[in-house]
């Protein structure tokens, strides 16, 4: 094992090299912020006195330099400044030559300013006054983010003193973990991510900006400088617009599918594999969780405990479970919503079960990364139940969609659920333990008579052939078939048909607050989303470039 220093992503790390070994990898995981770094193919930690003590203490054998001298030597080459075509504001010197110690030199960088002054207690306190501006050790200057006014303040301030402006027409900028993309000065690069979002990379554009942050679920990387929205064929559209009328070439990239990261332990990869323990599913139980949420704890506990399959369950300290958590971060790469569903199951173990004291896992909780539902046309809803024959399985997708329902509040539909006199549907104990009721449609309730002449279900509204309730894995077969013979290219589920159902009821003038009520929704912030969706209006609403005499 060697540890050397290097500089990873601007900041001093310590590198841990070694043959793969997963049993050293799960000490190294025992050391605070250890993480794995894909680009460089080794673990590395924080460059501290105390995190290099720990890796001492787990690892007497690492080897690493003796002085400080021999440790610099070592260090890997720091982030600098592409060599790239530019278009120079002062014809002085170029980045490749010697800076001048008494010269200050800025260059413009996409979202960046690069500023390199020497060090003078004013000038140093007057570029800290500029808001997010920050010091880059690794490049030895300071990062100013390129907003309108900031390069004519700097010019301003500093004035004859500048040596060198330097804007640059195009500059690289890693979007992945090894995985770079070059962005030209008037360029909009829009990238279609895995999870449904759009990174959006620009350069300053107050316009685009403006209309960025009244998009909804919007969010700003401050660290990597881009926006994101969730995808909508709508929003995708009206960015490429906004680019278009501002004279940007808007680039498109689709984010391929992480290939690296690491599958889940099954049985097969180790000999002892564990079971969730039988106290964890009668607790889940006792305390009246439901269905779907004590599947999803006892399947993500399982993986913990199994990732520390040598250990007994009681003895797996704080440090180890944050471990497990950056492992699933860095190496499974699981999206933010599995992410929390694991730390929610292993403090339901260790504080609902064991009944130890509150556990507070110091590791940030991600922010839900937010998606806007893909919804079915009006056309291609009725594409799609006209491809089902069976009258079993049309009364299911038909119900579904024309009542707003979920798969597991249809599934628990009992026949005394059904008010054909009133035509309301009664919904017990949906999600969040509530009871309400949804409209029945008139074209499904004769449907639902012949149904119900021809199976003749005893308790549940819809039973398989032994009696007992319908399986989900049915239904998703109907509606994949369905899908398909209809030649529907989008990703359709049954929650697709629910969002269906709520768009199109909006875009009949339905009032939200009974859309709301209809779906079960607590908050009409959750109703308010597919206000995002509707196409409604929007075939009415013209560019501003389309009213230029151009």
């Amino acid at each position: 094992m060697k540890a050397t220093k290097i500089v990873h992503n601007g900041i001093t790390r310590i590198k841990v090299e070694f043959p793969f070994n997963q049993q050293i990898a799960s000490l190294l995981r025992q050391i605070p912020d250890a993480k794995w770094s894909a680009s460089k193919k080794a673990w590395h930690i924080p460059y501290t006195k105390s995190a290099f003590s720990d890796l001492k203490k787990l690892f007497p054998e690492v080897e690493y330099p003796e002085t400080k001298k021999d440790i610099e030597k070592v260090d890997e080459n720091p982030i600098e400044i592409p060599q790239i075509p530019t278009t120079e504001i002062n014809n002085n010197d170029s980045l490749t030559q010697l800076w001048n110690r008494n010269e200050i030199t800025i260059d413009v960088i996409g979202r960046k300013i690069l500023l390199k002054m020497p060090k003078k207690d004013t000038d140093v306190h007057f570029v800290q006054s500029i808001k997010f501006s920050q010091w880059n050790n690794a490049q030895f200057r300071w990062i100013i983010p390129n907003y309108s006014a900031n390069l004519e303040l700097l010019k301003d301030y500093f004035k004859d003193r500048i040596g060198r402006i330097t804007i640059h027409e195009q500059y690289e900028i890693e979007t992945k973990p090894g995985i770079m993309h070059t962005v030209k000065k008037n360029e909009l690069l829009i990238i279609k991510t895995i999870n449904g979002r759009l990174k959006l990379i620009f350069g300053f554009n107050k316009d685009l900006t403006k209309a960025v942050k009244q998009m909804p679920f919007n969010s700003w990387d401050a660290k990597n400088k881009w926006w994101t929205i969730p995808y909508s064929d709508i929003l995708f559209q009206q960015i490429k617009d906004i680019g278009t009328a501002h004279q940007m070439f808007v680039n498109v990239k689709v984010e391929e599918q992480d290939k690296t990261k690491t599958p889940r332990i099954t049985a097969f990869d180790i000999p002892n594999f564990r079971t969730c323990p039988v106290e964890m599913s009668e607790k889940l139980v006792e305390l009246r969780y439901s269905e779907h949420t004590q599947r999803t704890y006892l399947s993500a506990f399982e993986e913990f405990i199994n990732y520390y399959n040598q250990y007994d369950i009681s003895t797996i300290d704080d440090m180890k479970v944050v471990a497990f958590i950056r492992y699933l971060v860095t190496e499974r790469k699981v999206s933010t919503a599995y992410q929390n569903q694991s730390i929610n199951a292993i403090k339901f173990y260790y504080e609902k079960v064991l009944n130890s004291p509150r556990k507070v896992y110091y590791i940030d909780r991600p922010r839900i990364e937010r998606t806007l539902p893909t919804v079915l046309s009006m056309d291609e809803v009725a594409s799609l139940m006209k491809q089902v024959v069976n009258i079993k399985h049309k009364t299911i997708l038909m119900l579904t969609y024309s009542s707003g329902l979920r798969i597991s509040e249809l599934l628990n539909l009992k026949l005394t659920d059904i008010d054909s006199q009133r035509k309301q549907i009664k919904i017990e104990q949906g999600k969040g333990k509530k009871d309400r009721f949804t409209v029945l449609s008139e074209k499904v309730l004769p449907l639902l008579r012949e149904y119900y002449t021809q199976y003749k279900p005893a308790y549940y509204l819809f039973e398989s052939p032994d009696g007992k309730q319908y399986s989900t894995t049915s239904i998703h077969i109907i509606l994949n078939d369905a899908v398909t013979k209809a030649g529907i290219k989008k990703r359709v589920t049954m929650h697709t048909l629910r969002h269906s159902f709520a768009t199109h009821l909006l875009e009949q003038g339905t009032d939200l607050r009974y859309i709301q009520s209809l779906l079960g929704h607590e908050s009409t912030k959750t109703t308010q989303i597919y206000t995002h969706i509707t196409t409604k209006g929007f075939d009415q609403i013209k560019s501003p470039l389309d009213n230029l005499d151009i």
